[in-house]
């Protein structure tokens, strides 16, 4: 098989890449091996949410010159800021086209609020779950009623209610707490291992009458004019929800659960969708094992079901992801990345990759340096290995290293603005 571009993995850099590729006719192939961080994500966007001191981030505009001080090698400021700000305009402009229901805006973050109460800065929200501008004195509806499923453990109605009245958004708010029964869902509650929110979507998108639902939900609210729901109604879009809202005649918001998350999958599935109609090749549930290197180039990589003939193109990008999804690995004496073993960088020069005293410190809660750990790249997010630069290999996602995307709040950001730049570079050979 011969592609124009090979991507290996299919997450939410792998696809954003292939969108972008396959919209200007290049014709793409993703080898994805299985579900991706994006489908345990909530639904939310982070294009930089906290700066490495600690200090939140309101504005990632005026943020980005105290970022690229602190954290020279982060992947933000190897493309440089107006590259970061062009791309994530782009990825704006692309999640209207795709109809993603996202708002928000690079000029400034927003506050969502989380599973457990708190509110979180971030870039971009599904508009179906509650937010807030960072003025926003009050939250605009005064009784909130949080809704949870009976026997249901990955939403937690009462920690949720009791953590949000601590917000000043909140104080004048009466927050109360119930849970819906759903009869339709006694089957599932005979093992709790299944009663997960993928399987209460699947089971009620074939058997709930919605006029039952509509109506346990005006009851228990007890005249609520806003309501909290966790996801679990909707698994390919949100045209559930939002016939639930318009039903119900309330102001219905839904929050993401314990993974994994009906809004992550449900982001994923509608960029897998879009992908696919432009014409590209979703190769599901194989897995690139080998790759055959000549001359600081890619020539073809081998999959688990093409062990026989390789799989060539003229450009090749790794977007497998961090450790979550194996794009990196670990033994007792090294971090690795299995595929090309590309060299590994971390966000500070005391990182070894090869020393595993340096991946982690002595205070458990502590962001830890092997976090931060990931492929090296140059500033055109071309993959360096053993200090050479393989010219038609690019990196774009968690796969790169030299940042902490869980304590910068930038993960999905960094996956984005580094996948439509890769298509950039491909584009402009």
């Amino acid at each position: 098989m011969n592609f124009d571009v090979v991507i290996i993995g299919g997450g939410l850099a792998g696809l954003t890449c292939g969108i972008a590729l396959q919209q200007r006719g290049k014709r793409c192939a993703v080898i994805n091996n299985g579900q991706s961080a994006i489908n345990f994500s909530s639904g939310s966007m982070d294009l930089l949410g906290k700066l490495p001191n600690g200090e939140t981030v309101d504005s990632f505009i005026n943020s980005y010159d105290e970022l690229a001080e602190q954290l020279p090698q982060h992947p933000y400021c190897l493309l440089g800021k107006e590259k970061v700000l062009s791309k994530a305009a782009q990825f704006e402009q692309l999640a209207l086209e795709m109809d993603l229901g996202l708002i928000g805006s690079l000029a400034q973050n927003h506050l969502r609020v989380t599973p457990l109460g708190g509110l979180q800065h971030t870039w971009l929200s599904a508009n179906s779950v509650p937010t807030l501008g960072l003025t926003e004195e009050k939250f605009p509806h005064k009784h909130i009623a949080v809704l949870g499923i009976e026997s249901y453990h990955d939403f937690q109605p009462h920690l949720l209610a009791e953590n949000l009245k601590q917000n000043h958004q909140f104080t004048h708010c009466e927050v109360t707490t119930a849970l819906l029964s759903i009869p339709k869902l006694d089957q599932l509650r005979e093992n709790s291992r299944e009663f997960r929110s993928i399987n209460i979507s699947q089971l009620l998108e074939h058997r709930l009458e919605r006029r039952e639902l509509i109506n346990e939900i005006k009851q228990v609210a007890k005249g609520a004019d806003c309501i909290f729901l966790p996801a679990c109604f909707g698994l390919d879009d949100q045209k559930f929800v939002n016939q639930l809202k318009q039903d119900t005649g309330l102001n219905l918001y839904e929050l993401p659960t314990l993974p994994p998350s009906l809004l992550g999958i449900r982001q994923h599935k509608q960029l897998l969708r879009y992908f696919q109609s432009l014409g590209g090749l979703m190769l599901n549930g194989d897995k690139a094992i080998k790759a055959v290197i000549e001359n600081n180039q890619v020539k073809q990589i081998f999959t688990q079901l093409h062990q026989e003939h390789g799989i060539q193109a003229d450009n090749f990008v790794l977007s497998s992801g961090s450790f979550f999804s194996n794009g990196l690995a670990s033994s007792f004496e090294r971090i690795f990345e299995p595929l090309f073993d590309a060299d590994i960088t971390g966000n500070n020069e005391n990182f070894k990759s090869y020393d595993r005293l340096t991946w982690t410190t002595s205070k458990f809660a502590s962001p830890q340096p092997y976090q931060s750990a990931g492929i090296a790249i140059n500033n055109f997010c071309q993959v360096q290995k053993s200090g050479q630069i393989l010219q038609n290999l690019y990196a774009a996602g968690n796969v790169i290293g030299g940042y902490n995307a869980l304590e910068l709040g930038c993960g999905s950001g960094v996956s984005i603005v580094t996948a439509l730049c890769v298509a950039d570079n491909i584009l402009n050979q």
